[in-house]
C-alpha cells in the first residue's frame, strides 16, 4: 500500500502535467480538425472534408516533404559539425571540457529571436558577408547575396542546433571507457582504425540524440524562414501559421498540425528502432 502511494505520488505530477498540456490540447485540436468552419452555424457542423481537402492537395504534401527534407539536411550538417566539436572537448581538453562545453552553450542563453535578427544582418545587404566580400574585391556592389533564401534558413537553423546537437554526442562520447581504447591500441588498431571500430559505434545513441533533437523541431519551424527565408525560404510550420492567424481556418490548420505530427511519430518510431539498436552495440 505504502509503495502503491509513493508509485501515485511521483507519477502523479508528470501525469497530470501531460493531461493538461498534451492530451488535452491534442484532444482540442482533433475536435477542431472535424469541424466544417469556425463562424455561424458551420462551427457546430462535423465532417470529413478538411481530411478529403487536404489528402487532394498536392500542394501541401509537396511543401511537408521539402520541409522533412530541409529539416533532415539541417540535421546531417548540425551533426557533422558538432561531432568533430564534442571529439575534441572530451579527449583533448582534459579537465577544461565542461569549461569548454559551457561556453559553447553561451550563445543559447541569449534570446533565439535576437540571435535570428543577428544572422538577418549577416547576411544582408549591409551586413557583414557583404563588407567581407567588398573588401575583398569579389562583389563590386553591396546585394542582398544569401538574405530571403533557403540556403539561408538552412545556415541560420545549423547555426542555432549545432551547440545542441554536441550535447549528447558529448555525452555519449565521455562515458566511453578510456581502457577499450587503450586496448585497440595494443591489438594494433591505428588511431583511426580505433576511432571506426569501438569510439563511433559507442557514440552512436549520441549522434543519433542530436540528429532527432534537431530534425523534429525544424520540421515545424515557422519563425527562422518568416524572418530570413521569406518567399523562397517558407516552410511547412509557416502554412500551419497561414491557417490559423491569416485565413483564420483552424480546421484546416488543425489537420496540417495532424499530419505533421504524424510524420513526426514515425521519426520518433524509427528513432526508438535505431536507438535500440545502438545500444546493443555499447555492450
Amino acid at each position: 500500500m505504502e509503495n502503491r502511494q509513493r508509485i501515485t505520488f511521483l507519477i502523479g505530477p508528470p501525469a497530470l502535467y501531460l493531461l493538461l498540456f498534451f492530451l488535452l490540447p491534442m484532444g482540442i485540436m482533433v475536435f477542431f480538425s472535424f469541424r466544417a468552419g469556425m463562424m455561424g452555424a458551420e462551427r457546430n457542423i462535423l465532417t470529413l472534408d478538411n481530411y478529403r481537402e487536404y489528402l487532394t492537395n498536392a500542394f501541401f504534401h509537396r511543401l511537408l516533404f521539402r520541409s522533412a527534407l530541409i529539416a533532415f539536411t539541417i540535421s546531417l550538417i548540425s551533426v557533422l559539425l558538432a561531432y568533430p566539436l564534442a571529439y575534441y572537448l572530451v579527449f583533448h581538453t582534459g579537465a577544461r571540457r565542461v569549461t569548454l562545453l559551457t561556453l559553447t552553450i553561451i550563445p543559447t542563453w541569449t534570446s533565439y529571436l535576437l540571435r535570428i535578427f543577428a544572422w538577418k544582418l549577416i547576411l544582408g545587404s549591409t551586413g557583414l558577408l557583404n563588407s567581407l566580400l567588398l573588401t575583398l574585391g569579389i562583389i563590386e556592389r553591396a546585394s542582398p547575396i544569401l538574405i530571403y533564401s533557403r540556403t539561408a534558413v538552412m545556415v541560420t537553423l545549423v547555426y542555432v542546433w549545432v551547440p545542441f546537437v554536441a550535447l549528447p554526442i558529448f555525452a555519449a562520447l565521455e562515458r566511453i571507457d578510456r581502457n577499450l581504447l587503450e586496448a585497440a591500441a595494443d591489438l594494433g588498431c591505428k588511431p583511426w582504425e580505433a576511432f571506426l571500430r569501438v569510439t563511433l559505434p559507442l557514440s552512436l545513441p549520441g549522434v543519433v540524440a542530436g540528429f532527432f533533437f534537431a530534425m523534429i523541431p525544424t520540421l515545424g519551424e515557422f519563425v527562422t524562414p518568416l524572418l530570413v527565408g521569406g518567399a523562397q525560404g517558407s516552410m511547412y510550420g509557416n502554412l500551419i501559421q497561414d491557417q490559423f492567424m491569416r485565413a483564420l481556418n483552424w480546421p484546416m490548420g488543425s489537420v496540417m498540425s495532424l499530419a505533421m505530427l504524424a510524420v513526426v511519430a514515425l521519426l520518433l518510431f524509427l528513432f526508438t528502432r535505431v536507438a535500440s539498436i545502438s545500444d546493443l552495440l555499447e555492450i
